[in-house]
């Protein structure tokens, strides 16, 4: 079932709320971000393979993505996948060269592919919203591959939902690049161990489409909801696509052991190859390409209503 039909009368439903004050604060691992004097996330320049936002405080006041590898896994929870970094984004085939599944040091104590945060462009605090603006080099080696520069803008409400848009220009500065068609990428969340569908405390998956759970792996979609308990309380992260996003329906390696993320590229990995038609990339020298992505943070199960009017004041942007 398709949710198309919500959208005409999606924004009576969004609730309107007092706009949170967003500070920023630089320390030497990157950004502190607070809304109303309390931290709702870090970015982090250096964090394994790519910068990373760590930790992400959601409505309730709880910690919303997994910590390892940031701190130790928690009692009885998982440790797969270290290079799942909370909130970040990487490709598994970039000129064949993996920046998804790697580690920083390839052991002889040369740096492998990574991403490397260059510099700030502008770190700013607006009153109810805050823009952070970074370059980034991706890197294998000593050798830079291409480059990215990425804005997130940061906003909520007082005492309730907040979100982070990214906008992201990946460019092929200094020789073409192919983004390969591989499942492995790209924009991705880990979300906490206690939300997974697969931990049976009432986690589930919601797509725009209507599918839900296992079934809305590798399919296109517009938005995608994660919900599940976090310290008792029901908590939703919801990933929105811009429709001025290059591929704005793309597909989703979601899966319900916690990885949460959109990838434009993926194709021959995910079944029902009719229902999107995407693939690699190839960017000519001096060309690119920009990814616009809204990642909400709400409290509560998926509220399909909510979640359109969401997306609609997002694509009116």
């Amino acid at each position: 079932m398709r949710y198309w039909f919500l959208a005409i009368s999606a924004m009576v439903f969004f609730p309107v709320h007092s706009l949170a004050k967003v500070t920023l604060e630089r320390n030497d691992r990157g950004v502190v971000v607070k809304i109303d004097g309390e931290v709702f996330t870090e970015y982090h320049t250096q964090a394994g393979q790519a910068p990373a936002c760590w930790p992400i405080v959601g409505p309730g006041g709880s910690r919303v993505t997994r910590g390892y590898p940031f701190t130790p896994p928690e009692k009885g929870g998982t440790r797969d996948h270290p290079h799942h970094q909370s909130l970040w984004m990487t490709h598994g085939d970039v000129n064949k060269i993996d920046f998804w599944a790697t580690n920083r040091n390839d052991g002889k104590g040369e740096a492998g592919p990574h991403i490397a945060h260059r510099e700030f462009v502008r770190v700013e605090s607006h009153g109810d919203t805050a823009e952070l603006v970074t370059q980034n080099d991706w890197m294998n080696g000593n050798q830079r591959v291409c480059e990215d520069s990425t804005s997130l803008v940061f906003g909520g409400q007082a005492g309730g939902d907040r979100w982070i848009d990214y906008t992201i220009l990946l460019k092929a500065s200094d020789r073409d690049v192919t983004f390969g068609d591989t499942k492995e990428g790209t924009f991705a969340i880990r979300v906490a161990d206690s939300m997974r569908v697969d931990a049976k405390q009432g986690g589930r998956i919601v797509n725009s489409e209507g599918l839900e759970d296992a079934k809305a792996w590798g399919q296109p979609a517009r938005w995608v909801d994660y919900t599940g308990p976090v310290e008792r309380k029901t908590q939703g992260i919801a990933i929105l696509c811009h429709p001025k996003s290059f591929r704005p329906v793309p597909r989703w390696h979601v899966r319900t052991y916690g990885l949460f993320a959109v990838n434009p590229f993926g194709q021959h990995d995910f079944p029902n190859p009719e229902a999107a038609q995407q693939g690699a990339v190839v960017l000519k020298k001096g060309e690119s390409l920009t990814f616009k992505y809204r990642v909400w943070f709400h409290g509560g199960a998926t509220d399909v209503e909510k979640t359109e009017a969401m997306f609609r004041e997002y694509a009116s942007k």
